[in-house]
């Protein structure tokens, strides 16, 4: 990480009281440098009417001189002279717009305090500053990275106009900063993770294995971020409601999908999960700097809100105490709040990517490394997230309220007192022996137990019970014959279904076997 920062002109000292510098500028004078252009050109653009955006929009650059005595146009300030570029002002004013930003608002997050520094910098060396209402992040990127983005434009402009709920990053301004002969180029995009809710884990995911683990150093940092292989160790899987679920999945298909379309790879899913049940205990964590936050204003920038699925329900879920993020479970029911996005997709498989890839696959296994063709990648990377990262709670099958489970105690009971009370009657028969053919009339108060019972039903006999009985009983008069009498020892007693009407629920008893001493005697057996 280290390497890569100084190779990118990120330099720093044990000493903390000196100050960080980005390509010999002082993180200061860089933040002044931000707030001064963007402040000149988004006025300065409010002078220019409405239209539709035109092809050749994306490609413009208007570039402004800001020297520190100031000018006609511009203020005066205490940093050193720079030029700062504005590229593509009138398409990124149309994606603002879309997203529900207005030019004063625009203005009040990023200039009216000062940019927050994040402490925790990605492994390419960029700087990140952040907005004091948690609305953007300021990312630095490279040369290749910002004329890649000028190139997505209108690509990105025609998926935003289809689809404006999407995890993709959402970019609200290309600028660069021009001071001593150095060119330092910066990108406005949503804030995934909001500063106002502890992030209790936070990962960085690709869907690959190889070196997709946390370093002794990251593991020691304060708010470190995990990767895949940490994942799976310390987590079962996130898990939400089939409709979240599905939403969720729906929207990283497509991404996925518009992001192959423009041969990009090697992207990210930022996840941040909040425990809920930890928050109550750490108690009002809403509270940042002495003031108590609200959630972002911006349209499409929570992670509920960017997701495929009701607005009404996204709108509803969005609170100051969720904060717009998505509702989740552990595999111990542990309650969750879970805030994701895409991020890193300026890097497209281009030669040095294809070489890097090559490399690697000589090495390693070629499936497992991060650096792969589009295709293969988003594959693998949806995959990953909806088998092992996401999943959906499978819904009981049965789960009575009180009320039911009150009602199918009450029918057990009665139903044992019925088993009990059929047995005695069984015995009653067995010691009144049949000298001669019955009648089955005289028979209903002893057998049919349930004519006492009407809210229990008597099982149909089965097919070749009933037509076995229908050989020797004929109405009127019915009357069983004497070859009953030699039947076998042991008969099994097929016991009944009851159903109780009140509560619609079924309870079936399993089947017993009684065994009844027979004598020369006659014993009548009725399937009921």
């Amino acid at each position: 990480m280290m390497s890569s920062a100084k190779e990118n002109g990120v330099s720093g000292s044990s000493n903390n009281t000196r100050e960080k510098t980005y390509k010999k500028t002082t993180s200061s004078a860089l933040k002044g440098a931000i707030q001064l252009g963007i402040g000149y050109t988004v006025g300065n653009l409010t002078s220019k009417p409405d239209r539709d955006v035109l092809m050749q929009d994306f490609y413009v650059v208007e570039s402004v001189f800001l020297p520190s005595e100031g000018s006609n146009l511009t203020p005066a300030h205490h940093y050193p002279d720079f030029r700062f570029k504005t590229y593509a002002p009138l398409a990124f004013r149309y994606f603002r717009e879309l997203f529900g930003i207005k030019p004063d608002d625009y203005l009040y997050s990023i200039c009216k305090e000062p940019l927050i520094e994040l402490s925790n910098p990605g492994a390419s060396g960029s700087l990140f500053y952040l907005t004091s209402d948690d609305e953007f992040i300021i990312k630095t990127v490279q040369h290749k990275e910002a004329e890649f983005l000028q190139k997505l434009l209108p690509g990105y402009y025609m998926n935003l106009n289809q689809n404006p709920r999407t995890l993709l990053p959402k970019f609200y301004g290309l600028y660069c900063v021009q001071s001593g002969g150095i060119n330092i180029r910066l990108v406005v995009m949503n804030n995934v993770l909001p500063r106002s809710l502890k992030m209790h884990y936070k990962y960085d995911l690709k869907g690959s294995t190889y070196k997709r683990r946390a370093s002794r150093k990251e593991r020691e940092k304060s708010c470190p971020t995990y990767k895949d292989l940490d994942f799976v160790d310390m987590h079962d899987g996130l898990y939400f409601d089939t409709e979240t679920y599905n939403a969720l999945m729906k929207t990283l298909q497509r991404d996925c999908r518009v992001l192959e379309s423009f041969k990009i790879m090697d992207y990210s899913l930022l996840l941040g999960v909040h425990v809920l049940d930890q928050n109550h205990r750490e108690g009002d964590v809403n509270i940042v700097d002495g003031k108590r936050t609200v959630g972002q204003k911006v349209l499409y920038s929570t992670a509920m809100e960017s997701i495929q699925g009701d607005g009404k329900a996204a709108e509803a879920l969005t609170t100051d105490d969720t904060m717009g993020g998505i509702p989740a479970k552990t595999h111990r029911d542990e309650k969750l709040l879970i805030f994701l996005g895409i991020i890193d997709i300026l890097q497209s498989y281009r030669f040095i990517k294809k070489l890097e890839h090559s490399w690697k696959a000589l090495v390693y296994d070629g499936d497992t490394v991060s650096v792969h063709r589009p295709s293969f990648y988003a594959n693998r990377f949806l995959k990953f997230m909806s088998s092992r990262v996401f999943r959906k709670i499978q819904p009981n099958r049965f789960s009575p309220n009180k009320r039911a489970r009150n009602s199918i105690s009450a029918l057990k009971c009665s139903s044992q007192e019925v088993l009990s009370s059929q047995k005695e009657e069984k015995a009653e028969e067995r010691t009144d022996r049949l000298g001669g053919a019955r009648s089955l009339a005289s028979l209903d108060g002893q057998v049919f137990w349930s004519h006492n019972r009407p809210d229990l039903v008597p099982q149909t006999p089965y097919p070749y019970e009933a037509s076995s009985l229908s050989h020797t009983l004929s109405p009127p008069s019915i009357y069983v014959t004497d070859r009953y009498r030699e039947a076998k020892t042991n008969e099994r007693c097929a016991c009944s279904t009851f159903t109780l009407e009140d509560s619609a629920i079924c309870l079936t008893s399993e089947q017993s076997t009684m065994d009844i001493d027979r004598d020369d005697d006659s014993v009548l057996d009725v399937y009921f």
